[in-house]
Order: C-alpha cells, then structure tokens, then sequence
C-alpha cells in the first residue's frame, strides 16, 4: 500500500515538473518576441520621425503631406510588430 502511493506521488511530481518547465519555456519565447515586436515599434516611430523632418526642412511636400507620410510609416511599423508577436 505504501509503496503505491509512493509511486504515484512520484509520478505526479514528475508530470508537474514536466509542465512547468514548458510553460516557463513559452514565457521566455513570448517575451522575447514582444520584446522584439516592441523594438521594431520604437525604432519605427524614430525613423517617422527623421523623415517627416527631412520632409518638412526639404519643403519637398506640404505639412500634410510629410504629416500623412509619417503616419504611414508608424502603422508599417505597427503591423511588422504585430507580425513579430503573433
């Protein structure tokens, strides 16, 4: 009876162990893909921003235009990012 429920403990912690250690490796895999999905956003909004002031000093578009044109580039960004991460 007793080396029963020895047997059986010992299994349940081995199944249990099992579990958590893939659950903990699933965390660290989306981790890093937020955090290199959060990379690729900042490093979009810094590169929007550089060329809507290109835009704006090279007077090559109107205000809107360099305006839209930033926008453009941050939702590219956007959607890289969400590419990353999902």
């Amino acid at each position: 009876m007793n080396k029963t429920y020895t047997l059986v403990g010992i299994l349940t912690g081995i199944v249990l162990v099992s579990t958590l250690s893939i659950s903990a490796a699933n965390a660290t895999t989306q981790g890093q893909q937020r955090r290199e999905a959060r990379d690729t956003r900042q490093d979009t909004r810094q590169d929007a921003r550089q060329d809507k002031r290109s835009c704006v000093v090279s007077n090559d578009k109107s205000n809107h235009d360099c305006r839209q044109d930033k926008r453009q580039s941050k939702q590219d960004g956007r959607k890289e990012a969400r590419d990353i991460k999902y």
